[in-house]
């Protein structure tokens, strides 16, 4: 290494800092120049010391800014490739001065990006006892990386041969004059989908199926359902190929992507076109025209754990940078599995707890995210121990972050090491959570079993025996369905799993569905049957539409899509997974309702947050059985539920919704509660039958069918 003290040269620690650097602007008379000149193999390479605080690599004028770090590493190289290429060209140590406490940090002169992949190289001790598996011999995926490459082409990488290397992204998006829709949670219809099975199929229609480009074909049928927020199943950069099996000849792959590669990429076999050094451009067209179409995005993170899995599992990044940070370890070196997928990651150590959240600051400012759900959410709030802590820096950190601050945060509050957290998640009134009781519940309750009517009640109202003491709002996020179990349809026409394709004999996937076939297990020709289950799905939407919280459902609910009895379809790139349109035809009468019932919820706000100012003499929420006011069971059989919301709208007056429910299997005769004076009951639902009229009631007394649900509105 030549050190040439005398050239002049600005401190790279000086210039200021800002989200594009490859735009900085310098004074006309300064310039970056090389300090140091190193040889490696016969080519010599300009080098200075670079950004500490950015991490990644960053194109910058002249050259590219590398940072990285490490507690535990000895040394560490950067690892040049050309594109596509396995064997490197160049690796250039990090010279010792280059180093500032634990980071190494370096600008390399006259690199193109188009040019080159990188990745390192680190030395240090091996100690596994101590979780130190430090091995130089491993070429390493930088964790800030922002592209990865070699996994352009799903399902083509040789399983478990994968080399991770990292590309350098040029951020020249042009965002133009964007606004997010900032739409309240109490406001919210989520629409949970993934976005590889959303257009796959030929039935989509899409000019590129399986891709983020597909999906914003589709944002005009989006908008016309009515739904306000996607929530995009894993989009970070997974392999589909680990853990990849055959059985019987089918092809099983990690289709749905819970097993992280990179925090910080967009997994690049999503993306319709070739994006090389501008990944992610198609991901963010696709954010942009959501929000301009007034539908907000969410990306589903996994946090909890990453693709390096056990002591058996690959050595890529995480492992070969600081073992024994990202992970939590058991004393003799072990990894903890609370994640049920072999690792799980050491979310509130400071360095893993940084990470995190540069993480999601990135999504937020780069690619505009509305918001996130978080897999496993309950692992983001344990000790390196494991235990449960009280108040997790992690999660505190979240809710207070000021990029952080319009940003919906969305946990599933449990895991798989038995922490259950719903109704308890740390949150500063800040989280909201997947209301796993609300699911397990309502869907009880609707298939009629007794004794749950009073429960369901309290879901309807939105959870108050949950959420209440805690004063916590907007908390519970209703669904009945999402990718994990059974859709909407296979929900009443299966009572028991079909998971057989998976390979596992059909031990995997939850036992415990609260499902009911009607009468016939799968597909039938009957047309009572195939009725009656078309009734139960608009029985659960419209409940779900008329429960106060952040109500969710899955892509494909609303024209019956079906797994075929799978409820655990992580592996299924196949039709099983895919939605297959040609059924929005078949079923149009059900997208129509669910149509009216988004559009219903949205109408009529009283369903969605307290509007009781005193004014109706009636209260926020009431509950009744077959006769009004009714105490004790909701009406003379316990499945029958009644559930008034009322109050004063300044834009639309006083306001009463009464949604009827009847579970049981023959019809009841009901009365309705009186309203002031001035105000008279309309019929605005009827599940009983697919066409939906409103008309004014003459009285107060209705007959109710047979399970269905009936919602009227008092004016």
């Amino acid at each position: 290494m030549e050190n040439n003290p005398s050239v002049h040269a600005l401190d790279a620690q000086a210039l200021d800092k800002n989200d594009a650097l490859a735009s900085m602007k310098l004074p006309s008379n300064i310039h970056l120049v090389p300090l140091d000149f190193i040889q490696c193999n016969g080519v010599t390479y300009s080098i200075r010391p670079g950004f500490y605080e950015i991490n990644g690599a960053t194109a910058i004028p002249g050259g590219v800014n590398f940072t990285v770090h490490s507690n535990g590493a000895t040394g560490i190289s950067l690892v040049l490739f050309h594109p596509g290429e396995a064997e490197p060209y160049g690796e250039i140590p990090f010279p010792e001065p280059y180093k500032i406490g634990n980071v190494y940090s370096m600008i390399v002169f006259k690199l193109d990006i188009a040019e080159f992949e990188y990745a390192y190289r680190v030395d240090g001790p091996y100690d596994p006892k101590k979780g130190l598996i430090f091995d130089r011999s491993k070429v390493l995926l930088d964790p800030y990386a922002k592209a990865v490459t070699g996994q352009r082409d799903w399902g083509e990488n040789q399983p478990g041969m994968q080399q991770y290397k990292a590309r350098v992204v040029k951020d020249d998006f042009d965002w133009g004059n964007f606004h997010q829709p900032l739409i309240p949670m109490e406001d919210l219809v989520i629409y949970e989908l993934h976005v590889r099975g959303f257009t796959k199929d030929s039935s989509s229609r899409v000019a590129h199926p399986g891709t983020f480009e597909g999906l914003r074909e589709k944002i005009p049928y989006l908008k016309s359902l009515g739904v306000n927020a996607v929530e995009l199943m894993p989009i970070f950069e997974f392999d589909e190929m680990q853990d990849y099996r055959e059985n019987n000849g089918e092809k099983l792959y990690n289709y749905w992507g819970y097993s992280t590669v990179s925090f910080f990429a967009p997994n690049t076999s999503y993306s319709a076109t070739t994006e090389h050094n501008r990944e992610g451009n198609e991901l963010k067209r696709l954010i942009r025209e959501l929000n301009e179409n007034g539908i907000e995005v969410y990306l589903d993170v996994v946090f909890n754990h990453t693709a390096e899995g056990n002591e058996q599992g690959p050595f890529f990044s995480f492992k070969g940078f600081d073992n024994n940070i990202y992970y939590l370890l058991t004393p003799e070196g072990y990894y903890y599995n609370f994640s049920g997928c072999g690792n799980t990651l050491n979310c509130n150590h400071p360095i893993v707890h940084q990470m995190i959240l540069d993480c999601l600051r990135y999504w937020v400012t780069t690619y505009r995210v509305s918001g996130f759900r978080f897999d496993l959410a309950s692992i983001l709030g344990r000790n390196e121990d494991g235990s449960p802590m009280d108040k997790p820096p992690l999660l505190q950190s979240l809710a207070f972050d000021p990029i952080l601050g319009g940003v919906k945060l969305i946990a599933e509050a449990w895991d798989a090491g038995g922490l259950y957290q719903v109704g308890t998640f740390p949150s500063w009134n800040r989280w909201a959570e997947w209301n796993g009781k609300y699911r397990d519940d309502m869907r009880s309750y609707i298939k009629g079993d007794g004794n749950s009517a009073q429960t369901a009640a309290q879901r309807i109202a939105g959870s108050r025996d949950i959420y209440g003491a805690s004063g916590r709002t907007n908390a519970s996020v209703n669904f009945l369905t999402c990718h994990d179990g059974f859709t909407m349809y296979d929900l009443f026409a299966y009572n028991e799993k079909h998971n057989e394709r998976n390979g596992w004999n059909n031990t995997d996937g939850c036992w415990t569905n609260y499902s009911w076939n009607c009468g016939t297990e799968g597909e039938t020709g009957d047309p009572g049957v195939n009725a009656l289950r078309r009734r139960m799905i608009r029985n659960s939407f419209a409940l779900l539409m008329c429960s106060r919280g952040t109500p969710m459902f899955l892509a494909g609910d609303e024209f019956c899509n079906t797994q075929f009895g799978n409820n655990n379809a992580y592996c299924q790139d196949n039709l099983i997974s895919w939605l297959d349109w040609r059924r929005l035809e078949q079923y149009r009468d059900m997208f129509s309702f669910f149509q009216y019932m988004i559009a219903f919820r949205k109408k009529h706000r009283v369903l969605r947050t307290n509007l009781s100012d005193g004014t109706m003499g009636l209260p926020d929420v009431s509950f009744h059985g077959v006769t009004p006011w009714h105490q004790g069971a909701f009406g003379s059989d316990e499945h029958y539920i009644g559930v008034m919301f009322a109050g004063y709208e300044r834009t639309g007056g006083s306001e009463a919704v009464y949604v009827a429910s009847n579970a049981y299997w023959e019809e009841l005769t009901v009365t309705l509660p009186e309203l002031p004076q001035s105000m008279k009951w309309e019929l605005a639902a009827n599940t009983w039958t697919s066409e939906q009229t409103p008309w004014h009631m003459e009285g107060r007394t209705f007959q109710i069918g047979p399970r269905s649900v009936m919602i009227f509105v008092g004016k």
